[in-house]
């Protein structure tokens, strides 16, 4: 479930931009100065043009500062409702850059309160914590949550992998007609190992039990 690495880094760098901009109205102590507004601006001019290493240049010297601005104003702006600022938490700490070590169980805290704000991505990430004991302790029942949610947000992957919960009884009381309806769904939009999951399904419930 993870996005390529590029990827991960053009949406951190973005979330910076973003978070400076929502600083403002989010936080309650003033915003950033111009000149550190200039250097995370800076840092994401640079990676856009392809300029990976000078951009982590710039954001190592910002932390090396003596306090992670650029951390700061991501938890100003999360604090304050910004979803995409708990989302680029999340991954920070989770991959080790907010503090220089991973922190799963901080990584999960970021992602549990931007599912519940609504992020389509975090609730899929949840839900992965649960089902894997990532960060928090195994619960099914809270995994086989959270996919639903993102399944019934429109998430394809989601889809498929509460449709396998429902059939394998993981986390739900097993009921292939649900799972059938949901790996329907996700052949509808296009997966096509569901629909041949749908396919065996209508055979298997033509005989009784799961």
């Amino acid at each position: 479930m993870k996005a390529p690495r590029s990827r991960l880094l053009r949406a951190r760098l973005a979330a910076l931009a973003l978070a400076v901009a929502a600083t403002a109205a989010f936080a309650q102590s003033p915003p950033p100065s111009g000149a550190l507004r200039a250097q995370l601006e800076l840092g994401v001019r640079a990676y856009e043009a392809g300029r990976v290493d000078e951009a982590r240049a710039i954001f190592e010297r910002l932390s090396a500062a003596g306090v992670p601005a650029a951390l700061v104003l991501l938890e100003r702006a999360a604090d304050g409702g910004f979803v995409t600022a708990m989302v680029q938490l999340a991954r920070l700490h989770e991959d080790g850059t907010a503090t220089g070590r991973a922190d799963l169980p901080a990584a999960h805290r970021w992602y549990l309160r931007a599912a519940t704000a609504g992020s389509v991505e975090a609730q899929i990430e949840v839900a992965t914590s649960y089902y894997l004991g990532r960060g928090t302790e195994t619960d099914m029942a809270q995994a086989a949550r959270w996919y639903r949610e993102a399944a019934n947000a429109g998430d394809v992957g989601a889809m498929y992998l509460i449709a396998s919960m429902y059939e394998a009884g993981l986390g739900v009381e097993c009921d292939l007609r649900l799972a059938l309806y949901w790996y329907a769904l996700a052949a509808d939009a296009g997966d096509a190992a569901a629909a041949a999951k749908a396919r065996e399904l209508q055979d298997r419930l033509r005989a009784p039990g799961c």
